[in-house]
């Protein structure tokens, strides 16, 4: 029988750059190279530029308070959409599998703060950083994961996408709740009043964006007045996107939260956060001796994401398998879940941006929290990879029940 000729045609070849831009690796490569190029920027001859442009003021804001304010609003945006999706209709939409990346992330977030406290506890001035290492950078995550290929079962990935889109949320209730003051009553009504209109959107079933992202970027400008970081504006904003789709379609992509959730997602990894990447990690290494990175500050951050995060994650994973309250991932080892442990001890984004609220405007404590961020992050990317590579692939106990990652 002679074939159709549409099956005759020749696949058109996937270009290497589409190729990479596709992969899961991509969002954490580029970082790494922008953190290379901003460090590199920091200690060459340029550097008295790189750091002129990020303090020079635009309609009333450096440079570098538009990338974290308003640009990362953006990149908060896309957070709360994927946290909504997610509790709503993925991986976190039921109780059983909430469980064990939510005992993980509490796990992730307690003992790096603690360990961070005990170190820095004689300078009180440090106290309000104990939030850094709690974080943990997923893009740069599951980089590393995308590089070990089918070593990692997909089961793994889940519960580390999972574990960091509860982390995010945690992260983004420390920054609501401890990096707020000087509050503006009239500005926080106004914020109010704009929250209504958008759940009034959502209730009336308007699935258009263009009303909500308007609305939205109001909401932004009264937020960032307000005293509440700008940037939660994004959440608040994400939360009122519908899921469903319009009556009139009946496919979950057609949504609006899909839609701009799609949009955004390109635009955030390849954009917004090498942005982000490059204007806070150039850190001026001259002058930096053994025991300045020894001091309490970068001690005490680099540690907590070391140590703590992999402590936090793995002790608390264990202790919520062995209480028989969650399951391990389906076919993995518990050396591949230690594995995981450590990887989310690379904080990168999300860690430097708590670091410039803790420290606002002094630049010796923001140097040393980029110094304890990186190292901590390094260790924690090299000792994942390592344990990853090496751990036996496949599980030796089978659950006692269906587990919740399959």
């Amino acid at each position: 029988m002679d074939q159709p000729k549409a099956d005759l045609k020749p696949r058109r070849r996937v270009s290497l750059m589409r190729r990479f831009f596709d992969s899961e690796a991509s969002g954490g490569m580029i970082l790494m190279g922008v953190t290379v190029v901003a460090l590199a920027a920091a200690n060459s001859p340029l550097a008295d530029t790189y750091f002129a442009v990020l303090k020079t003021y635009v309609f009333g804001l450096s440079v570098l308070h538009w990338i974290n304010d308003a640009l990362m609003a953006v990149f908060f945006l896309l957070v709360g959409l994927e946290i909504k999706r997610e509790m709503l209709d993925g991986q976190l939409s039921t109780w059983p599998r909430r469980i064990l990346p939510g005992v993980a992330a509490l796990g992730g977030m307690v003992v790096p703060a603690l360990i961070y406290l005990a170190i820095t506890w004689n300078e009180p001035q440090l106290r309000n950083g104990w939030a850094i290492p709690t974080a943990t950078d997923i893009a740069f995550a599951l980089g590393v994961l995308a590089v070990l290929g089918s070593r990692v079962p997909t089961t793994l990935k889940i519960f580390l996408t999972a574990l960091a889109i509860l982390d995010d949320l945690g992260a983004i209730i420390i920054i609501a709740v401890f990096y707020t003051s000087g509050l503006s009553l009239t500005m926080l009504g106004a914020a109010a009043l704009c929250l209504v209109v958008l759940v009034a959107f959502n209730r009336f079933n308007v699935t258009t964006l263009v009303p909500y992202l308007v609305v939205g970027a109001i909401l932004w400008f009264f937020v960032l007045k307000s005293g509440i970081h700008a940037t939660l504006a994004g959440v608040a904003l994400a939360l009122s996107i519908p899921l469903q789709p319009h009556p009139k379609k009946t496919k979950a992509e057609d949504s609006p939260l899909h839609r701009l959730e799609h949009a955004l997602q390109p635009w955030v990894a390849y954009a917004i956060i090498p942005i982000f990447g490059f204007a806070n990690a150039g850190l001026p290494l001259s002058g930096l001796s053994f025991d300045y990175l020894l001091a309490p500050l970068p001690l005490g951050i680099a540690l907590g994401l070391f140590l703590g995060k992999q402590l936090g994650v793995f002790v608390f994973s264990e202790l919520a398998i062995r209480l028989n309250l969650a399951d391990m991932p389906a076919g993995a080892s518990r050396a591949q879940c230690y594995g995981v442990a450590l990887l989310c001890g690379i904080g990168f984004t999300m860690s430097l941006f708590i670091g410039a609220l803790a420290f606002p405007d002094q630049e010796d404590l923001m140097n040393a929290t980029k110094i304890g961020v990186l190292m901590g992050s390094a260790l924690s990317a090299l000792a994942g990879y390592l344990v990853l590579s090496l751990a036996p692939r496949e599980r030796p106990l089978k659950p006692s029940r269906p587990a919740a990652y399959n």
